[in-house]
């Protein structure tokens, strides 16, 4: 068997088979969904070359790339626009988030037609304004009242987002009654015994857990599909109707939680967590400035999973639908500043690197031309794995 199509089919072998072959669709698609399904791909290459320059140990997201930070509600009600992927969250050498989201922004910007020349100023640029922020030693956080540009559009055009604009695109009405919408191919249908026994769960999640939505209760349940890399988890939406107001609903999205593809790769000691999910939410709430809205974990058949809330305010920003370049600067120093940031506010947190270090790491310049060389390569690799992915998909190597 080549070597991609046993490394892809290795690591994906645990996950849902009906739903893998829509992840190998999804990655088809082109380079940069290719690069967001592969994240293990990534890290097992980094693995096996030359070491990167040192760097501080910090507490990082582990899949940081150009469509892993958005808007989001903290549990402060305010809206935010922070990283927002924590799947493959860890400790590990801070250069490792730098590298990964550098590569992400040669091949996206590639995707986008846009001349490698200018992918690597806004590499420069990414890697540029990290530091200087690190090397400040003060977190910054983006809200509404503090946004720029493209970003303060876009939250503002998040914060305007309503439950009722969301529940209409999710749900449909049957017989007075308001169901989840089997039409919205995201959704797939459960079997009866697998249904009774998730809403037994999160009801029973509710009336005990202090993290749930008091006086709720499950109306209806699907299968969801979301992302690239999750596509294959178990992962489950609740439409929650209120017990004690009239038609109001809450919908909670409840996601497997795998062991990070980063871990196997590293040397660095980790906590001991409770949980795949517990590791999940316990990094993303100390790098984020204010914690989400409505998170919490749950064990479901002997399973680990996240709970959250499915928010009208929850959005990435689509870099195919910027209008120009110096749009997509404004964002990417704003993303640069965000990843200084939660780096620095989990700084000296059980392992990671004090702010001292970080910020001595932030004044040193010889380590960022390594990181922007190996991901061009490593750009450039990548479009060859999706090449050769593509072929192989055509030639039935992936099965049906």
């Amino acid at each position: 068997m080549d070597k991609l199509l046993y490394r892809l089919k290795k690591f994906n072998e645990a996950l849902l088979p009906e739903k893998v072959q829509l992840k190998y669709e999804a990655m088809a698609e082109n380079a940069f969904r290719f690069f967001r399904g592969t994240c293990h791909l990534f890290y097992e290459d980094l693995a096996a070359a030359e070491p990167l320059p040192l760097s501080p140990l910090a507490w990082i997201c582990g899949d940081l790339h150009i469509e892993n930070f958005g808007s989001y509600k903290g549990d402060n009600k305010l809206v935010y626009f922070d990283l927002n992927d924590f799947d493959e969250a860890l400790l590990a050498p801070a250069s490792y988030e730098t590298v990964r989201m550098v590569t992400s922004i040669f091949i996206a910007f590639d995707n986008l037609g846009f001349e490698e020349k200018k992918a690597l100023k806004m590499a420069q640029l990414y890697l540029k304004t990290y530091s200087a922020t690190l090397a400040k030693g003060k977190a910054i956080s983006i809200e509404p009242r503090t946004a720029k540009g493209i970003v303060c559009d876009f939250l503002k055009a998040a914060a305007d987002g309503t439950y009722r604009e969301l529940l209409k695109k999710r749900t449909v009405s049957k017989k007075r009654t308001i169901m989840l919408s089997l039409a919205d191919e995201r959704h797939f249908k459960l079997d009866k015994p697998l249904k009774k026994e998730l809403k037994s769960h999160i009801n029973e999640w509710i009336r005990t857990s202090s993290d749930g939505p008091y006086n709720y209760e499950v109306q209806s349940i699907v299968f969801r599909l979301a992302g690239t890399g999750s596509i294959g988890v178990k992962r489950y939406l609740f439409l929650l109707k209120s017990t004690n107001t009239k038609d109001h609903y809450l919908l909670l999205d409840m996601k497997q939680a795998r062991p990070s593809s980063v871990q196997p790769h590293l040397s660095v000691q980790q906590l001991a967590w409770d949980s795949e999910a517990a590791r999940v939410i316990g990094i993303q709430q100390r790098l984020q400035n204010v914690p989400a809205a409505l998170l919490s974990t749950t064990e479901f058949r002997g399973e680990s999973f996240i709970i959250q809330e499915l928010q009208p305010v929850k959005d990435t920003i689509k870099f195919k639908l910027l209008k120009n370049y110096r749009d997509m600067y404004e964002v990417i120093d704003d993303m640069a500043a965000l990843t200084a940031s939660a780096q620095l506010r989990s700084g000296g947190m059980q392992g990671s690197g004090n702010i001292d270090e970080l910020m001595a790491f932030g004044l040193d310049q010889g380590w960022q031309e390594a990181v922007i060389t190996y991901a061009q390569r490593y750009a450039a690799k990548t479009r060859s794995y999706h090449e050769e992915f593509v072929r192989d998909l055509k030639a039935g190597k992936y099965g049906n």
